[in-house]
């Protein structure tokens, strides 16, 4: 009998000691929010730390708001990203070239170094991208530019789409000039990826936890991200205005430059530390004369240079269009991309390697030259004409000796360099990895711009004019004048007219650089010819309504009315708690509309889903059953859309004002609604069309 009473005693005993220890801890986490459960070690430690860290909080959020410390973290990191790739790719560089070196003698040793190390790095690139992030090849400025309108693609700002795009980056431009890719577009999508997650961060310890703009920081990354390749500050942000931003806020403005700032000068400072510079100055020294930098009649040759470039940017995107179109069509093609992507990274990779091989067609577009080695080449200011005349001066003129190595002329040398660059690019945009695009169209408007200064010159060399000024005419402005038109010209852009200047910090050249800019662009944007980057959105179908209107300028007309699915979910103001519950278990919507009657369908406005869920744990709690008007606020709604509304019409105003939901009214009856998922709904249909 004792056993028999001690048992229920003991499993009594039991449960009060368990209810006791987890009254304790209640009580215990009530009473300090810093301590955490007792089981977990170094309790004391871990609440004083935490309580400092939230004192220190506190005294920066005195000092400025938390997330203009975002904003400087992310110039710097960024910063540092960029030199720790830069150096990275350097190292592999000069491997490359110590091993070249080392086969000198022996021709077919030297082809299998030349062609299978960037072949094996492209191929590697192009794997390691398609099996551990698919999303991390191309350039990524497409994707932003549709993240910065609105749209969620969540996948393209995960961490391990940043790391894949980092190493990827690494190997693409570890190839070299052989390749012929650059670094820009895949860095401002990393420059991104940071951004987001310090924005998760600021909002993360933000005292009031106040709701930011879905695309502020990721405008202010962008621009970052070019002012970090470049140390180039203020052609970042005008960057981010023109190519990434539909609506540019101004508020984005002060952030930017802020950001920016840090930046430019950290990339910089880490250029001196390095041994590459003396102090803070342009990322590629140039000696143009500045007395009399260049004469008045030469600004019609820069105008005709601009022109030049225009013709020359519409053939090479109508090229690039081309390409596009075919390997999205070509059956071989398409299985080997989705299949294969490694495989023809490699061989791609190795057909252009073989073509630029020092000893054979190589010897004619300088194909030692790095691409930072390429363009100082070509802002050399003097003329490589008088230079070629006299012996002296050619042994120590380190641009023409490379150049002129094949004994040809000069001429002969820009112009195979401009034919055969022309549709290697082209191809190598179609290459699975990531890879930027925009350095080498910045070199190429340089070999134009180069070409036509040393025509120049070489017309005054021989007598042609008498006038004696052309004599000391520079080629090396041209060629400046040259890669901003072009560069501009394909990217629909006048940012690059100023990242010329802040490259070389020659702003004497300014005006003739934004001359020829200004008619470069006008002659590629008549006619509605998409831009590089609009025909990378067209062609991955991207939900990106400025790329669609240049594809097909009377798609956004396309009325509200017609691309609206069935009628939205719905609650009338007398709706009880069983009616709301269906409604909150249907929509995943933040914002319910609520009408009159399900009868009459007029419009009341809005109820918010957190709303609602208080709602139902009001009826729950109370016996008399309440209505919806009689518990929760209706909002009204401050902006309507008809169904004769266009597309445009209803994404300018998901931008400009900033809502989660627009309501479709006929007449003051709901029709339906439009958020940013079924925007981008309505934006992908579309899209299918072209």
């Amino acid at each position: 009998m004792k056993r028999l009473d001690e048992a229920p005693r003991s499993e009594a005993h039991r449960e009060n000691n368990n209810w006791e220890r987890e009254n304790h801890s209640d009580t215990s986490h009530n009473k300090s929010p810093l301590l955490a459960d007792p089981w977990k070690p170094c309790r004391q430690s871990r609440g004083f730390v935490k309580e400092w860290l939230l004192k220190l909080r506190c005294f920066l959020g005195t000092v400025c708001r938390i997330e203009w410390y975002g904003y400087a973290a992310l110039g710097i990191l960024t910063a540092i990203l960029s030199f720790l790739m830069d150096l990275s790719v350097t190292k592999l560089l000069r491997a490359h070239q110590w091993l070249y070196m080392k086969l000198e003698g022996n021709s077919l040793l030297q082809f299998f170094c030349w062609t299978l190390y960037p072949s094996c790095l492209c191929a590697v690139a192009s794997s390691f991208s398609h099996h551990i992030c698919p999303f991390s090849t191309g350039s990524g400025i497409p994707e932003v530019r549709t993240m910065v309108a609105g749209i969620e693609m969540p996948h393209y700002l995960s961490l391990t789409n940043m790391f894949t795009k980092f190493l990827g980056l690494i190997c693409t431009l570890a190839a070299g000039s052989t390749l012929f890719l650059g670094k820009v577009g895949p860095f401002v999508h990393l420059s991104t990826m940071v951004g987001s997650y310090l924005s998760n961060l600021c909002t993360l310890i933000q005292a009031n936890k106040e709701e930011k703009a879905a695309g502020e920081m990721l405008v202010v990354a962008a621009a970052v991200g070019v002012a970090s390749c470049f140390g180039a500050p203020i052609s970042g942000v005008l960057f981010s205005v023109e190519v990434m931003s539909s609506h540019f806020s101004l508020k984005n403005y002060f952030p930017c430059f802020f950001s920016v700032a840090c930046g430019a000068l950290t990339f910089r400072l880490f250029s001196v530390w390095s041994g590459d510079g003396e102090t803070l100055q342009a990322l590629f020294k140039t000696n143009f004369p500045t007395a009399l930098p260049f004469f008045p009649l030469e600004i019609l040759l820069f105008a005709l240079l601009g022109l030049l470039c225009g013709a020359v940017s519409r053939c090479y995107l109508f090229c690039h269009r081309w390409i596009l179109q075919f390997t999205k069509t070509n059956p071989v093609l398409l299985k080997i991309l989705t299949t294969e992507k490694g495989l023809y990274s490699g061989m791609v990779v190795f057909l252009l390697a073989s073509l630029t091989f020092p000893h054979s067609a190589g010897q004619y577009m300088a194909s030692k030259y790095t691409m930072k080695q390429l363009l100082t080449s070509l802002l050399d200011s003097r003329q490589w004409l008088s230079q070629s005349h006299n012996a002296s001066v050619q042994l120590e003129s380190e641009p023409l000796l490379e150049w002129s190595s094949s004994g040809s002329p000069i001429y002969f040398s820009l112009a195979v360099f401009l034919l055969m660059k022309l549709w290697m690019l082209v191809l190598a945009c179609t290459l699975p990895l990531p890879a930027g695009y925009f350095m080498p169209v910045f070199i190429y408007g340089a070999a134009i711009g180069r070409l036509l200064g040393e025509g120049v010159a070489y017309v005054s060399f021989t007598g042609v004019t008498s006038d004696q000024q052309w004599a000391s005419i520079n080629p090396g402005g041209y060629a400046l004048a040259g890669a901003a038109a072009f560069s501009g010209a394909v990217t629909h852009t006048l940012s690059p007219a100023l990242l010329a200047l802040e490259l070389t910090g020659q702003f004497s050249h300014a005006v003739p650089i934004l001359l020829a800019t200004l008619l470069a662009n006008a002659l590629t944007c008549s006619g509605h010819c998409p831009s590089f980057y609009d025909a990378l959105s067209i062609s991955k179908r991207l939900p990106h309504l400025p790329s669609l209107i240049k594809a097909c300028p009377r798609l956004p007309s396309t009325p509200v009315g017609q691309v609206l699915r069935a009628k939205a979910v719905q609650l009338q103001k007398a709706a009880g708690p069983v009616e709301v519950q269906q409604a909150v278990n249907t929509s995943a919507e933040i914002q319910i509309p609520v009408v009159d009657s399900h009868e009459s369908q007029i419009l009341l406005g809005f109820v918010l889903r957190s709303e609602l869920l208080m709602f139902l744990q009001y009826c729950k709690t109370e016996t008399m059953e309440k209505h919806l008007d009689e518990v929760c606020c209706i909002h009204p709604s401050s902006a309507l859309l008809s169904p004769h509304s266009t597309v445009q019409e209803a994404h300018s105003m998901l931008s400009l004002v900033g809502a989660q939901t627009l309501f479709v009214t006929d007449r003051g009856r709901l029709v339906g609604l439009i958020s940013w998922p079924e925007m981008k709904r309505i934006l992908e249909d579309l899209a299918k069309e072209i």
